[in-house]
């Protein structure tokens, strides 16, 4: 299982949706998911690059693991999700800061099909506050943006997280582009 989140992890890094030791990767195996450590470069992932934990309870293996581990668990226990990937997806973080609303609605055709919309929530990193507000944005949702600071994707494969992770991107990078030339365009008219 460590394999495909290296995976993931290089194609993240490589698509440049991370920057190499910013983000994490989970898989759900039963009552138990493998997490990587906190500080590992994601397109160096190794055996020893993750840990196995409980998703009912915290561990003392906890420490070592992503500082987002408290969001992964919460997210396993209210979702059907099997595979969360948490990124730092640039265009995704600035729409994040200038959406108007909680909720950033795709304008291209790719989004609006599969994402309809994408939920942005508040809360500090690792926190309670934010694994709540993630895990029941993403009960109805296949993303979510977090205010600021990255994407949660779920799904029942890291294909799938990576997939809605990659299209989420693509969708919040059109959108920015599309708001600057509608802006350009009204300020020509003036």
């Amino acid at each position: 299982m460590w394999r495909d989140i290296a995976k993931f992890g290089k194609k993240l890094t490589d698509s440049g949706l991370v920057g190499s030791q910013f983000g994490n990767i989970s898989l759900r195996n039963g009552d138990k998911m493998l997490i990587t450590k906190t500080g590992v470069p994601l397109d160096e992932i190794k055996k020893n690059s993750v840990v196995e934990l409980d998703i009912g309870k915290p561990s003392n293996l906890d420490p070592i693991a992503s500082s987002e581990t408290l969001v992964h668990r919460t997210i396993y226990k209210n979702t059907p999700a099997l595979s969360i990937i948490h990124a730092h997806p640039f265009f995704s973080v600035i729409e994040s800061m200038l959406v108007e609303n909680e909720t950033i609605v795709p304008i291209n055709i790719e989004g609006e099909y599969f994402l309809h919309e994408i939920p942005v929530v508040k809360g500090a990193t690792g926190s309670q506050e934010l694994a709540d507000k993630t895990a029941q944005a993403l009960y109805t949702h296949k993303g979510v943006i977090v205010f600021g600071h990255g994407t949660f994707s779920a799904g029942k494969t890291l294909e799938e997280a990576y997939f809605v992770t990659a299209l989420m991107e693509q969708s919040c990078k059109m959108k920015y582009y599309f708001d600057i030339v509608r802006i350009y365009r009204l300020f020509c008219q003036l």
